[in-house]
């Protein structure tokens, strides 16, 4: 999925934007869906499902976490930033940016995907 800045900034708020578009993250414990408890999926606000509310864990990092996407919706790189090596995530159609995963969450796969929020 191609769009181009302008036509970004005008499907998504600007939190949304700052997050999918400029890597950024929200403050942990500040977002809505850190409490979100509802069944159902969590979507990228850019374009498609990600997570399923059955694979959503309390990680206590203040960020919505899971441990497990849906099928072929993420992909991965390396991110380099802040002077640590870490696994980023990304929404597999639009690439917007979802935040990173660790291995250390709970079974069934000891991953824990951190969602930065507005997703």
């Amino acid at each position: 999925m191609q769009h181009t800045k302008a036509e970004w900034r005008a499907k998504l708020d600007p939190a949304q934007f700052n997050v999918l578009r400029q890597h950024g993250t929200e403050r942990a414990g500040t977002g809505p869906l850190n409490r979100e408890k509802r069944r159902g999926t969590f979507v990228c606000a850019g374009c498609k499902a990600l997570f399923a509310s059955e694979t959503k864990s309390e990680s206590g990092t203040g960020w919505p976490s899971f441990y497990q996407p849906l099928e072929s919706s993420v992909g991965t790189s390396e991110d380099r930033s802040l002077f640590m090596t870490r696994t980023e995530v990304h929404c597999a159609d639009c690439g917007g940016h979802l935040g990173h995963v660790f291995p250390d969450g709970p079974p069934p796969t000891g991953l824990r995907y951190t969602n930065p929020g507005k997703s």
